[in-house]
Parts: C-alpha cells; sequence; structure tokens
C-alpha cells in the first residue's frame, strides 16, 4: 500500500462520493466496457427512463439528436453500440449540446465515443448528437447507465433500434442486461468473535495488542484460520462506517487486495476491493470469491467473517494467501453505502506474514518508525534542550560565571553545548519525513513549511553565534539582538510547526489530550520565565535600596546574590523535571501509535 498521503493530512481529506464508477465528475472511462457503477449494490430491473431518438434510419455522416430523459438523476454513461453485438465497443461518436452537464470520454481510444455527467447535480434530460461513423454497421442501438443515487441505479436501458437504409431487418435483439445472478448466502452472528486461539489456530492482528473482543468493544480484530484449502477471515472493530483490511506488497497504498465490511443502516455488505493506488477502491463482486459470509452490529461494533480460498485462479486482482503480504486495517465513516476516506493512518503490521502459515499474535503500528522518531527527537530538541539552553543564557550568568574548559564561562559552555544538540536533533529530524515520503509532502498543510523554516533558523543560529564580536565591540549590540531575534523566531516556529505536525495522520496524536499537553508546555516554560524575570527585578530592587553605608551595601549584596543564586538553582530543576514529565507525555503517546 501506498503511503497514506497517511496525506492524512491532518488534514481533513477529500470525501469520495460516487455516481457511475464512484465519481461525482462523471470521469468513468474505467467502466466503458461493462457500464456497471462498481457501487457494490445490484441494480434495478425495471427501467424507469428511456432513450430517444430524432430519426430511426441513418447513414454514414449523419447526425442524429438523442434524448435521455425521465426521473430525477445524478449520474448517467451513453454510448451507442452495434445492436447485434452489444458487448463489442462502442461505435461513432458524440457532439455535446450542453457542455454544462455533460461532457465527452474516451472509450477504447476513440475520442467522444461515450458520454457522461459532469456533477452529481440532479437532472432530468441530457441532449446530445451522435455522429455516424464511415464503418457504421446496419443496426445501432444506444445504451445507457443511469444513477438515481448510490445504491439506486438502471445498467444498460436500451433505445430503439436505428438502421441504415438498405441493411436487412433486424430480428434477434441481443439482451441489453445482464441476467440477475443469485448473491453468495449471507447471514448473522450470534456472538462476538473470542481471541482465545490466537497464536494457537488463528494467525491474528490485534490494535491493541493482546486485547479480547469478547470482553473490550474497543479493540480492532482480524484473524485468518486455514482449513484445507480454504481460509476463514474474522474482522471486528468499532466504525459508524466500515472496516477493511488488505494484504500488500509494500507499505504504501497501491496494487493491493483488499476486503470491506460497510455498514449501511442496520445491515453489513462485505465487499472485495482492489486498490489502484490512493483512491477510492474498485469494489468486486463477492461471486465466486467469497463464501460463508456472515455479520453482526452491536453497540457500534461491525463484525463479519467470510470464507476464501486461498487461490483463486481466474480471479483478477485476488492475491494468493500463502504468500507473505504487509497487512492493513483501517475504519472509517459511510453513508448511504458510499465510503469516506480514512481520516487517520492504517494500522500496519511490523512486517510481511503469510497468514496460511504458523499462527501468530501480532500487531502494528499506525505511524512509520521513521516519523515517531522524527516527532521523537523534534520534542527532545524544542521542548528540553532549546529550553534549558535559553533558561540558562538569560538568567544563570551570574550563577555559573567561572571560566571552565578553554577560558569559558560554565554558563557559556552549558549554552552552548544544549544549542548545538538542538541544531543537530533539528538535521537529523529534519531528513526523516523526506526518507519516509520519498520527497515533499503536499498534503501536510503548513507543517513541512513551517519545519522547513526551523531548520534553516536552527542551522543559522550557531553560523551566526561563530562571528560573535569582543564583549566591548560596538558591534556586539548588534550581535546580541540579531542572535536573540533569530532564537526566539526558531522557538516560536517550532511549537507552531508542533501543534500542527501533532494533528497530521502520520503521527495522530491522541486528541484533546495532545493539545491539553502541549498547551500546558508552554504555559509551563513562559511560567518559569516570568517567575525568574520577577525574581531578577525583585532581587535588582532589593540591592538599590540598601543603605548608603558601603560595607553594608556589600554584604547585603553578597547575601542577596547567594540567596537568588539558590532561588534560581531551586526553579531550574522544578523546570528541568517538569520538562521530562511533558517530554515523557508525548515520547509515550508516539511509541503507543
Amino acid at each position: 500500500m501506498a503511503a497514506p498521503e497517511f496525506t492524512v493530512s491532518a488534514l481533513v481529506f477529500v470525501l469520495l462520493i460516487c455516481s457511475v464508477a464512484g465519481y461525482p465528475s462523471g470521469k468513468v472511462v474505467m467502466s466503458c466496457g461493462g457500464m456497471i457503477p462498481q457501487h457494490g449494490h445490484r441494480p434495478q430491473s425495471e427501467p424507469v427512463h428511456q432513450i430517444t431518438v430524432s430519426q430511426m434510419k441513418f447513414k454514414p455522416g449523419d447526425q442524429i439528436q438523442v434524448t435521455l430523459s425521465g426521473p430525477q438523476f445524478r449520474g448517467f454513461l451513453l454510448e451507442a453500440r452495434d445492436a447485434e453485438d452489444l458487448s463489442g465497443p462502442p461505435v461513432g461518436s458524440f457532439t455535446l449540446i450542453d457542455s454544462e452537464v455533460s461532457q465527452l470520454l474516451t472509450c477504447e481510444d476513440v475520442q467522444g465515443s461515450a458520454v457522461s455527467h459532469t456533477s452529481p447535480s440532479k437532472k432530468t434530460e441530457i441532449k446530445v448528437y451522435w455522429n455516424a461513423p464511415s464503418s457504421a454497421p446496419n443496426h445501432i442501438q444506444f445504451l445507457v447507465t443511469v444513477v438515481e443515487k448510490y445504491k439506486i441505479y438502471w445498467v444498460k436501458i436500451p433505445s430503439h433500434i436505428i438502421s441504415q437504409p438498405n441493411a436487412p431487418t433486424f430480428t434477434t435483439p441481443k439482451a441489453t442486461t445482464q441476467p440477475m445472478t443469485t448473491s453468495p448466502s449471507v447471514s448473522q452472528l450470534t456472538k462476538p468473535f473470542s481471541a482465545s486461539e490466537c497464536g494457537n489456530k488463528k494467525f491474528c492482528v490485534r490494535s491493541p495488542l493482546n486485547c479480547d473482543p469478547e470482553s473490550e468493544p474497543a479493540c480492532v480484530f482480524l484473524s485468518f484460520t486455514r482449513d484445507d484449502q480454504t481460509v476463514m477471515v474474522e474482522m471486528s472493530g468499532p466504525s459508524e462506517g466500515y472496516l477493511s483490511f488488505a494484504f500488500s506488497h509494500d507499505r504504501w497504498m497501491g496494487d493491493d487486495d483488499a476486503y470491506l465490511c460497510i455498514r449501511e443502516d442496520q445491515t453489513v455488505y462485505i465487499r472485495p476491493s482492489y486498490l489502484t493506488g490512493r483512491s477510492y477502491p474498485v469494489m468486486e463482486s463477492t461471486r465466486g470469491t467469497l463464501e460463508d459470509m456472515a455479520w453482526r452490529l452491536v453497540d457500534g461494533v461491525i463484525q463479519c467473517s467470510f470464507r476464501r480460498n486461498i487461490t483463486l485462479p481466474g480471479v483478477k486482482n485476488r492475491f494468493v494467501l500463502n504468500e507473505s503480504y504487509y497487512i492493513f486495517l483501517a475504519e472509517g465513516a459511510a453513508h448511504d453505502g458510499r465510503i469516506f476516506r480514512h481520516l487517520k493512518q492504517p494500522l500496519i503490521t511490523y512486517e510481511k506474514y503469510d497468514v496460511t502459515g504458523t499462527p501468530k499474535n501480532v500487531g502494528g503500528s499506525r505511524s512509520s518508525p521513521l516519523l515517531k522518531a522524527h516527532g521523537a527527537l523534534m520534542f527532545v530538541a524544542w521542548m528540553t534542550t532549546v529550553s534549558i539552553g535559553v533558561l540558562v543564557a538569560r538568567f544563570f550568568r551570574s550563577v555559573w560565571s567561572k571560566a571552565f574548559f578553554l577560558g569559558e564561562a560554565v554558563w557559556f559552555q552549558v549554552h552552548r553545548i544544549l544549542m548545538l544538540a538542538t541544531s543537530v536533533l533539528t538535521c537529523i529530524a529534519f531528513v526523516m519525513p523526506f526518507v519516509y515520503r520519498g520527497g515533499w509532502s503536499r498534503h501536510a498543510g503548513y507543517h513541512p513549511y513551517l519545519g522547513c523554516t526551523v531548520m534553516t533558523l536552527a542551522v543559522l543560529q550557531p553560523l551566526l553565534a561563530t562571528f560573535r564580536p569582543p564583549l566591548h565591540d560596538p558591534r556586539r549590540q548588534v550581535f546580541n539582538w540579531t542572535h536573540w531575534s533569530v532564537g526566539t523566531a526558531a522557538r516560536i516556529i517550532a511549537v507552531a510547526a508542533m501543534f500542527l505536525g501533532m494533528d497530521l495522520p502520520g503521527l495522530n496524536l491522541p486528541s484533546p489530550q495532545k493539545t491539553y499537553a502541549m498547551m500546558g508546555f508552554v504555559v509551563w516554560h513562559i511560567g518559569t520565565e516570568v517567575l525568574l524575570e520577577i525574581h531578577a527585578y525583585r532581587l535588582s530592587r532589593k540591592v538599590e535600596i540598601l543603605d548608603d553605608d558601603r560595607i553594608q551595601i556589600l554584604q547585603s549584596l553578597t547575601v542577596a546574590e547567594a540567596e537568588g543564586h539558590v532561588f534560581k538553582k531551586v526553579v531550574l530543576v522544578i523546570y528541568i523535571c517538569g520538562n521530562m514529565i511533558f517530554l515523557v507525555i508525548f515520547l509515550s503517546a508516539i511509541n503507543q501509535v
């Protein structure tokens, strides 16, 4: 499966509303052949719409007006076929009369050989011209598929047959619709699935790991039980829309064998599908693919099961089950049979597994290890090292003023080490999302832009520090203000980037706890700075109002400074402890994703 554009992101993903072939825009070229919407429902049997033509006779080069009319509908697909071979390719081309409601499609490499809708707006009539080609067959019949709404549609409604003037009489019309087939039987489950045989007889994927669907409604559960040349699949989890799983050759979305359990009112439909990329899944028929289907709805939990042969010769897009794959588990919203894109990353197993082999009990993650490491390093850098380094430089010059290594004051050495650590951690973390995505992410909102800004400032700051003028140099004041401005801007932008990054599907930390925790950290840091500023001000005022006696002033100043140093050290220790608590909260949340 390809990466989720996970462009959870986060962002609100595009709602995939389907009309013909699942596209509200009418770009339904994939349905040109069978003219069947990929909605997973049975078509209506009695047409209520009709096709009329402006003339019953035609010759090559003629232009014939074709009208589709009837009760309100949203989507359609119109083609002309050889009446003696209705399963053949479209014949001729069309010319639009109203391009606001209809558009031309290219089917079988013939431009304009079909017409479809441009939007899912309601309509009652469509008019177009059909252009008879020079190689037109003797008899032509127009076919149209009409979609009233997602689960109500008609396939291949026929028109009257039109013929060339000297053509032999047409006496053997072919069926225009495929005969209805009996769907595989579906039963209802009577009890929840059991995890007691996981790792013994069942291969299980669970989230949280070792959860029990019998007693924990929030448990996301998927099991595979081999029975000779078939596999029994059980899936359960909380969802108001759909649950799905897929087999994939990689950790990216695309070219995957997927199965969905879609809730519609108080019924669950089980559908095999195929993922061609980060797009709407191609729904396929269960006939000849799935057996022993069953489902259950209880307290917001969808449960479904089915049996599938390990191999399905002659069935396209279905993987053999006795090979190793990554397993994806996802859930999302659905309405009226239409599914919405999942708003968070699917659960993906840590490695490939053969579900027909040795039974195992495995888990997975909804986030890539690279993205987890990225988030963890950024939290360490911009919540811990940079924050402590700023406080040391601002308030501890007098506390740790003694020269240390290379003749530099202790406070400066500590500040420099912490800031260099921040820059190094930022550089390492910055590279990881690009490695994971293979380039720039177009679905991560403002987060990557802010991240690039922080990266630039994090590199610029130590470079500026190398050009620090001597203490009494006239340029030192300009340097101090520049150094402070760049550092403060980097910290503010970093916090904004972290707020946005926590909501992205690739990480998607628990809500609303993540927001409260980040707000708590910001308040904690600002509160500490304010407390130390107030203390510094009160200390300066205390010294100013001391007695005029020089010895008294010096003695009092020494005592005040000593008291101030102790206070600052205590505050720093408490601040670091608080920082560690916030850091542990975020790192624990990242680890659990």
